[in-house]
């Protein structure tokens, strides 16, 4: 019996499906539906779905094996891909963008974790977690369940984020995908065992087949109203299985047979030895969803995809016919790397994974499973040792295998000679091995692997930080799991509070502060959205500055390499430490680091840290920085200075701490503040244009006593839902593209400065005292002088007016437009030390807060 089948193959530039030219070919469920009368029956493409095979297990006797889902038939990349990402949008549309943007999908472990994370790149908005059969310790469960037919039963949910499965708050969606939906027990059982926990009001079912008997349909409308909730099923194709009586006693008989039947050989020698091939995975991307995979995760990987699919296409050589295969859960970043492989190579690319499912293989062209590989497990299973198993590649014609595993499973028993590299290498000419970095998150690996080493050298001040406190404390968050920088270019020590509701209108949120004695570090402003115009403004603000920000950056870099003490101990290890006041602060940091790594080789590491007018420096930070750095190597780095408020603060409470240098580098000076800098010109720094989607994606820092406890660093929350309007990489990029452009004029500077009288001036703090008495003010807290800081009042204040340095160019279109848009006067005067000057109204007390961060009463 033949069929006529169509190819179906992803677009991978959209995602959708194409067809391609119908062929006609035997279906791969006749062996087993002619010996066990087993009828596959649903619409026109059910059969180019799925196929059948045998399998040994007392509870199911047949599986239906999926022709694109990419675990046990080899298949196009882009076809497995794009068969997950096609229902996606599908349940993006059912849920409407507002939901969708809410939703949570959960994938099964171990068959539907690629397709799951397929399905989540179609939503494109929402974030991805998988069950796993893989405890990991300091991780701890946020549920589990059953899955009653299956060879192995017990799934974990370890999220990263303890409040994925409710931080999209209540009623939002999760959407549940399996490869198959038969009688619903597994998805149902979930369902409901996560309802207990975490309930909400929507579910969305997803699955590749829905092959629900008769008998098991009406049963999902009747557990929706069990539990009080919308549950709802995509599916790409409908039908279902007819097995007779007897089939599972016929079933194991005939395995029993076949099994009997099969001539035992040895496995063929390997025909070469594997070649290790080093994909270079990004920094902070997870390898899979087993604790979470974000939309800026995704976009972290899709960046980094071709060259990682270079790199193996350099590799493989000339090789026509190509298997990426993956391992057991791990499906999704070999499919990714096989799909990027498509694209890299004219070669014939094919992706399948090994597996625990045990299945008889015939080779039969009406049978599903034609070969299979047995060789040992090789990541030290919670379960124990056992056979795993791969489909499909002997005697399929592969002149190449990339078998990708997680570093867990990078073990001696995947070298072994019947590991699983061996057993490869003795059915295809050349096998290549790429391994992807096991994902652990952060606190996680404190707990599991944190030293007692200590840098070489340290002062003795240091040891009185209370380093039985610092041991405590988690490691830093790094993007893109935290921020969408990389994880190399910032570490942060703060929580994530980025489920945490914290945002409150301007003027709800400064009547609390007045009326309460609130403080302001207790609540955030609602994120400024640029409009198209004011986007047009900062691209073109950038693309004048760069050059100008590159020339501060490497100046102020210079000036710290020449003459910081750390500097000097180079040849025992010792750089300095970029300390970042966040947020305005990290943006500099990054560039700096940049600098020191593109000039001079130097990799400098770099932390961005809170602190809060009348609050402080986070404590706990510092304690962190002085159990893992010398107090003494840690250089404090902020945007720019206005009046110099935050010197004074970080002076006063670095009393308390010692071995720590008050000092701040920053990128402008135009307030006479600091001795260190790039430049005392209050010039327009792009950076000071936006807000969070020029900084990483990062808030404002948070400082509250219900979120912040005596262990925890202070707050801030990650924007993952603005990732498409992030200018984070642009801004860094078009500025480090300028470095060699201005290492001339940079050299020249630093000599200069080096040799020149740094003290600070003060000069901005009188030009605060003169303005605030001359406009009847009578209180420096509430000016703010400086392009930055007066983009700061338009952004996240009550703004009264804006004065203007007569003749002040293009530095202040933003100002002038963000002033316009909110109505304030902007007033052109002389005799002003910086470019622009922004007044908070002195009058309109809800917009007041005063040196300690509070209120402050109208003059």
């Amino acid at each position: 019996m033949t069929d006529r089948t169509t190819d179906r193959v992803a677009d991978r530039t959209t995602g959708r499906i194409r067809e391609e030219e119908a062929v006609d070919v035997e279906w791969s469920g006749n062996w087993v539906a002619g010996r066990l009368g087993v009828e596959l029956a649903g619409d026109g493409e059910i059969r180019e779905l799925l196929g059948l095979a045998l399998r040994r297990n007392p509870k199911r006797a047949h599986l239906l094996v999926s022709n694109v889902l990419g675990k046990h038939v080899p298949q196009r990349p882009s076809v497995v891909h794009g068969a997950g990402f096609e229902l996606g949008e599908r349940v993006r549309h059912l849920l409407g963008e507002a939901e969708a943007r809410r939703a949570v999908v959960l994938g099964y472990a171990e068959t539907a974790t690629g397709l799951g994370h397929a399905v989540a790149d179609g939503i494109g908005v929402a974030p991805y977690l998988h069950s796993t059969r893989r405890p990991v310790d300091g991780v701890a469960q946020a549920g589990g369940f059953e899955e009653a037919h299956s060879h192995a039963t017990s799934h974990l949910l370890l999220p990263e984020d303890q409040d994925l499965l409710r931080s999209t708050g209540d009623g939002a969606p999760l959407v549940l995908v399996d490869d198959e939906f038969s009688t619903g027990n597994t998805v149902l059982n979930t369902i409901r065992a996560l309802h207990a926990r975490y309930p909400r009001d929507r579910y969305v079912i997803v699955a590749l087949v829905d092959m629900r008997s008769e008998a098991d349909q009406g049963r999902l409308a009747e557990f929706a109203e069990e539990i009080g909730a919308r549950v709802d099923l995509v599916a790409r194709a409908r039908g279902t299985v007819v097995l007779p009586d007897g089939v599972l006693e016929k079933g194991r008989k005939l395995v029993a047979e076949q099994e009997a039947a099969a001539a035992e050989s040895e496995p063929p020698a390997p025909r070469s030895a594997p070649v290790r091939v080093a994909v270079d995975w990004p920094a902070g991307v997870p390898d899979g969803g087993r604790h979470g995979f974000t939309p800026v995760h995704r976009a972290a990987l899709e960046a980094a995809l071709p060259d990682m699919a270079a790199r193996i296409a350099d590799a493989l050589g000339d090789a026509r016919r190509v298997l990426v295969l993956g391992f057991e859960e791990l499906m999704y970043a070999p499919l990714r790397l096989g799909t990027a492989l498509e694209d890299a190579t004219t070669a014939e690319v094919r992706y399948s994974t090994t597996t625990r499912s045990p299945v008889l293989a015939v080779d039969d062209p009406g049978y599903a499973i034609r070969s299979r590989l047995v060789f040992p497990a090789h990541d030290d299973p919670a379960d124990g040792p056992g056979d795993r198993y791969a489909y499909n590649v002997a005697g399929a014609g592969f002149d190449a295998v990339v078998a990708v595993v997680d570093s867990t499973a990078d073990t001696p028993a995947l070298h072994a000679p019947d590991g699983l590299l061996a057993r490869l290498a003795g059915h295809t000419d050349r096998v290549l091995l790429a391994v992807v970095p096991s994902y652990v998150p952060p606190y996680a690996r404190s707990r599991t692997s944190r030293t007692d080493a200590q840098p070489t050298s340290r002062t003795a001040s240091s040891s009185s930080l209370h380093r039985q406190e610092a041991a405590m404390l988690p490691e830093p968050l790094r993007g893109p799991a935290f921020s969408s920088y990389a994880a190399e270019d910032v570490g942060w020590l703060l929580q994530d509070l980025s489920d945490t509701a914290l945002e409150a209108p301007t003027e709800e949120r400064e009547e609390a502060i007045q009326s309460g004695g609130a403080h302001y570090a207790e609540s955030l402003p609602v994120e400024y959205q640029p409009s198209p115009q004011y986007q047009e403004l900062f691209k073109a603000a950038l693309e004048t500055s760069a050059a100008r920000i590159a020339r501060a950056v490497g100046t102020v870099t210079e000036t710290i390499l020449a003459e910081h003490p750390a500097s000097r101990l180079r040849s025992e290890g010792r750089t300095p430490v970029l300390v970042s006041l966040a947020r305005a602060g990290t943006p500099v940091g990054v560039l700096m680091r940049r600098w020191a790594m593109h000039r001079h080789g130097l990799d400098l590491p770099h932390y961005a840290v809170s602190i809060v007018r009348g609050r402080g420096i986070d404590a706990n930070a510092l304690r962190w920085l002085a159990a893992h750095h010398d107090p003494a190597d840690v250089v404090f780095v902020d945007g720019w200075t206005g009046k110099g408020a935050i010197t004074r603060e970080l002076a006063a409470a670095l009393e308390e701490f010692e071995g720590f240098s008050p000092e701040i580098a920053v990128l402008a000076d135009p307030g006479g503040c600091v001795r260190t800098y790039g430049t005392r010109e209050d010039f327009l720094i792009p950076s000071a244009c936006l807000n969070s989607t020029v900084s990483g994606l990062i808030s404002r820092t948070v400082l509250r006593s219900d979120l912040v406890g005596p262990h925890d660093f202070h707050g801030a929350k990650f924007y993952r839902e603005l990732a498409g309007s992030d200018v984070s990489g642009l801004f860094l990029d078009q500025v480090a593209a300028r470095f060699d452009e201005v290492a001339d004029a940079v050299d020249a500077e630093a000599k200069e400065l080096l040799a020149a009288d740094r003290a600070p001036t003060w000069e901005g703090w009188a030009a605060v005292e003169r303005i605030s008495e001359e406009y009847g003010i009578h209180d420096v807290n509430l000016v703010k002088p400086g392009v930055g800081e007066t983009t700061r009042v338009l952004l996240r204040r009550v703004p009264w007016k804006i004065l203007a340095k007569r003749g002040a160019g293009a530095d202040l279109d933003h100002v002038r437009l963000l002033a316009e848009q909110r109505g304030v006067p902007v007033e052109e005067v002389d005799e002003l030390p910086y470019t622009c000057v922004g007044l908070i109204h002195p009058k309109y007390t809800r917009g007041a807060t005063g040196a300690d961060g509070t209120a402050v009463t109208s003059k």
